[in-house]
């Protein structure tokens, strides 16, 4: 009987234990998580902080005995080592856990910058259900609120903050909103919606300290101090992987895997927001921490852990994101390649940008700022490295025209794609 360990408990841990179980009845499966709540995704916690849903609606799973049933043993400790040649997995509370095939799948660990006054009461990351009780004691109707980071998850909580009925100051390092997202035009046109629904935002600006008085002081680098009931923390997050030094398993920003999601160490495999895995549209390897990628790669992972050869096709940068009610978007390299040409549409009255990036006739990433309307065409044309012909032409002249050169540009390559293979057979 295979005894398959499972560090992490979020998306990819739960999806990676349930494919186990289903391929393989009679093997043993732990599933460990640092967190005393039932395995829950973050994504759901911003619906918690307007009310929308209660603690349990976190839960990846509603039913009470799901992990028992399915015959899933789930321990409540933080692994602090692996030991690849003992195949064992230190806890915390020192116990030892033996493995015969281990997934890395912790996920990822809010940054903590080098702030004074960091610790304080009242000084909180949004990251955990307890991090969740914290901030909803203290956002309440009219409390002053500062939020440390507008990057997509600094984002995310803004909207669950407003509709709170705080009032709101966001602070970015970066010199526009969402800046690994959005290039400068989408970047301040999300910054413009902002500040025009009451949010007011400082760019090009670090918190310098936070002053233990009441209300909190935080004092900015532009020289401003502002008062505040509440302090969060939302400057980005990173692979939680340091408890891997010294293991053997080779680590770049995540922990490196191959195109079955296993690691240099056989036997040992990786997904989601720690693992590093091959991106199809630049050709490198990145750590795409979108829970669509953690569930395919979970599940790439978990087929391979019993035995069955799959195949990871790579992963694309997506991310797709409501600030405020303003729709906004990146697909693929959006930042675009050396030599490439790009064209920009901007719509100042309608709220609206959008950028394309080339690499010759290929379409190799995007921003999209306002535009709902047949958005999936552009990831299609990234994700297909869809060679645009003529239609390449036509997009720099008017990028509007993504959906047409979508249907016509695909649809050709398609066609070409089947009669090659047609002539092959």
């Amino acid at each position: 009987m295979t005894h398959h360990v499972i560090l992490g408990a979020g998306p990819a841990g739960v999806i990676a234990a349930e494919t186990i179980r289903q391929h393989a009845p009679s093997d043993r499966i732990t599933l460990i998580g640092d967190e005393p709540e039932p395995p829950y995704s973050r994504m759901a916690i911003p619906y918690l902080l307007v009310g929308n849903i209660d603690e349990a609606g976190t839960y990846l799973r509603k039913g009470a005995d799901h992990y028992e049933r399915l015959r899933i043993e789930r321990v409540h400790a933080r692994a602090t080592a692996v030991d690849t040649q003992a195949r064992t997995v230190r806890l915390a509370d020192g116990r030892s856990v033996p493995f015969d095939r281990l997934l890395i799948a912790t996920g990822s660990r809010p940054v903590q910058p080098p702030i004074p006054g960091i610790h304080l009461p009242g000084v909180h990351h949004c990251w955990t259900l307890a991090d969740a009780r914290a901030i909803m004691a203290r956002a309440t109707p009219g409390a002053r609120v500062l939020q440390l980071g507008a990057g997509f998850i600094g984002c995310i909580i803004m909207e669950a903050l407003q509709l709170r009925g705080v009032r709101l100051t966001v602070v970015e390092m970066g010199d526009r909103m969402v800046p690994r997202m959005m290039g400068p035009a989408a970047g301040g046109m999300i910054r413009a919606w902002c500040e025009a629904k009451g949010v007011t935002v400082h760019t090009n600006t670090r918190l310098e300290a936070i002053d233990h008085e009441a209300p909190l002081c935080v004092r900015l680098s532009n020289g401003e101090r502002v008062p505040a009931d509440l302090v969060i923390i939302a400057a980005g997050v990173k692979p939680a992987i340091q408890f891997l030094e010294g293991s053997g398993i080779r680590c770049l920003q995540g922990v490196l895997t191959d195109e079955h999601m296993q690691t240099n160490v056989p036997g040992v495999y990786a997904a989601g927001d720690c693992a590093e895995a091959f991106d199809k549209v630049s050709g490198t390897t990145i750590v795409s921490a979108i829970q669509p990628n953690a569930a395919e790669q979970a599940r790439v992972a978990a087929l391979n852990m019993v035995g069955q050869r799959a195949v990871l096709r790579g992963v694309t940068q997506i991310n797709v994101l409501d600030t405020l009610g303003l729709i906004s978007a990146s697909f693929g390299n959006w930042q675009g390649v050396p030599g490439g040409e790009r064209v920009e549409r901007i719509d100042p009255a309608q709220h609206k940008v959008l950028s394309l990036c080339f690499d010759g006739d290929v379409m190799v990433g995007c921003n999209s700022v306002g535009w709902t309307d047949h958005i999936g065409a552009l990831r299609g044309l990234v994700e297909g490295r869809v060679r645009l012909g003529e239609w390449k032409d036509a997009l720099m002249r008017d990028p509007t025209q993504f959906m047409a050169a979508y249907l016509a540009a695909a649809q050709a390559q398609s066609r070409w794609s089947g009669a090659a293979d047609t002539r092959r057979r």
